[in-house]
């Protein structure tokens, strides 16, 4: 309970005290808070996301696009600087790195719940996640209902469709857990939408706004392989993940696939 007898102070209002004591090394070794930092702060922000996200997708669905705008062009600044971390991370070399990785275990950034989550608020849905908070039923719930929800780009495509633009009933009505497969009708709709823009403003800014998350998201994954390869290079990540090699895989994912593929047509 909060403390109503005396004046708030910064202090109090952050709650820093609690906040700085989330910091455990559990090596000697300087630079293994840095590595902790980095990713709560990761965390930090993704919690952020997640909100913003959410809002944004429930507007998306009330037709309300323009407002949505706002918290959609949040994000994609949080992204930005989330990417821009990895160059602090990378002042860590090699050396500094080996003399605390041992102290990880089989934890990493792999199991990230929250991570996993935007990912599906954006539409990359991937039920294998779910395991890795097998002993955080909380988190696995978050991620479940996320997963099992419309995405972001399934309540796009679905405002084209009350716009008069013809979505078959396949995608409109499809099991929304399981990953989006791109479809044809859904690019013709939307490259009718950026044939004539002035017409379908609220569409065609809506769309700039997640080929922005896209842009933004394959940013970070790319920083991430650098920064991974730096400091780590080929070998195997922590958790038993293919390290750099895994990250590799993931760099051509897409949430808004069509958004992408209507440019070759315009």
């Amino acid at each position: 309970m909060t403390d109503t007898s005396s004046p708030m102070t910064y202090a109090r209002y952050l709650a820093l005290d609690s906040l700085l004591d989330c910091q455990q090394p559990q090596s000697s070794e300087d630079d293994e808070m840095l590595f902790i930092i980095i990713h709560q702060t990761k965390e930090l922000w993704l919690k952020q996301i997640i909100r913003e996200l959410r809002m944004a997708n429930a507007q998306v669905a009330s037709d309300a696009l323009i407002p949505a705008y706002k918290g959609l062009a949040r994000v994609s600044r949080i992204q930005a600087v989330m990417t821009l971390s990895w160059d602090i991370l990378s002042t860590m070399t090699p050396s500094d790195y080996t003399r605390f990785r041992n102290v990880l275990g089989p934890s990493s950034g792999f199991q990230s719940d929250q991570f996993r989550t935007v990912e599906y608020l954006l539409g990359l849905k991937d039920k294998a996640f779910l395991k890795f908070q097998d002993d955080r039923p909380e988190a696995q719930a978050a991620m479940a209902e996320a997963l099992a929800s419309p995405s972001l780009w399934d309540n796009a495509i679905a405002a084209a469709a009350r716009a008069g633009f013809a979505i078959p009933a396949e995608v409109l009505e499809r099991d929304f857990s399981q990953a989006y497969a791109p479809h044809t009708a859904v690019e013709d709709a939307f490259v009718q939408v950026y044939a004539d823009p002035e017409r379908h403003w609220d569409l065609y800014q809506l769309a700039e706004k997640l080929v922005d998350l896209d842009d933004a998201m394959a940013a970070w994954r790319h920083k991430h392989v650098l920064t991974v390869e730096r400091i780590i290079g080929m070998k195997r990540g922590t958790g038993g993940t293919a390290g750099a090699a895994y990250l590799h895989n993931t760099l051509g994912k897409k949430a808004f696939p069509e958004l992408w593929s209507l440019r070759t047509r315009l």
